[in-house]
């Protein structure tokens, strides 16, 4: 762990430099500790790909203080998943929706059928949440259906789109701006209002996606 100031009031906690599983686990463990701990005088822990932002009370804490109690909360003796969420979402993968499949099949040389199993097969870690409420960055995508953003975004992208972007994915969690891939749409509810959180996914959490049908989709109440 690296710890840095952030300012008169915040410090940042660094994991690693890099995006992999292993420090996301040390992230998610190390907040779940920090946490456990119940301090009011921790007035905001934000976790992210490979640090956690905390804002402190600075009549309780200084640097030096703050550091040393958390260095002392914290062990990496288990890195597990076994005991993390994994949150299962249904997906409709169609093109009407994936406005982005026929073009990374064509890039990619892999059918639409492979590219949804490719996508649909694995259990992703949510890395962070960002730009809106609700959106999580979830990693890591396998490599054969790795896209880069789109060279122009779209200005407006419908909610509940799922997306690619380099090696992470995620779902739009309402209508806005947006330039990385889309490749299928759900009809779960991303951000809400009455939840601590505002979204069903949170640091901890992991992600499986279901591939539906479209009569499915549309029977949840999705939008076509």
């Amino acid at each position: 762990m690296d710890f840095k100031v952030a300012s008169v009031d915040s410090i940042i906690i660094y994991f690693g430099r890099e995006i992999s599983q292993e420090i996301s686990l040390k992230v998610k463990k190390a907040y779940k500790s920090i946490m456990a701990l119940k301090d009011e005088s921790l007035i905001e822990i934000i976790p992210s790909y490979n640090s956690i932002f905390i804002t402190y009370d600075i009549f309780t804490y200084d640097f030096v203080s703050l550091k040393q109690k958390i260095e002392r909360s914290i062990t990496f003796n288990s890195l597990r998943q076994d005991d993390e969420k994994i949150v299962s979402i249904d997906v409709y993968y169609g093109v009407e929706v994936g406005f982005d499949l026929e073009d990374i099949s064509k890039k990619t040389s892999l059918s639409i059928e492979e590219i949804i199993s490719l996508h649909s097969s694995k259990i992703y870690d949510v890395y962070a949440i960002g730009f809106l409420p609700g959106f999580a960055y979830l990693g890591n995508v396998d490599k054969k259906i790795a896209m880069p953003r789109l060279s122009s975004p779209r200005k407006k992208v419908p909610k509940g789109s799922l997306a690619l972007a380099d090696t992470q994915t995620a779902i739009y969690p309402q209508d806005s701006a947006g330039g990385w891939n889309i490749i299928g749409k759900t009809a779960m509810e991303l951000f809400d209002k009455s939840l601590d959180t505002l979204s069903p996914l949170s640091g901890g959490n992991r992600v499986r996606f279901n591939p539906i049908t479209k009569e499915e989709f549309l029977k949840q109440g999705g939008i076509l």
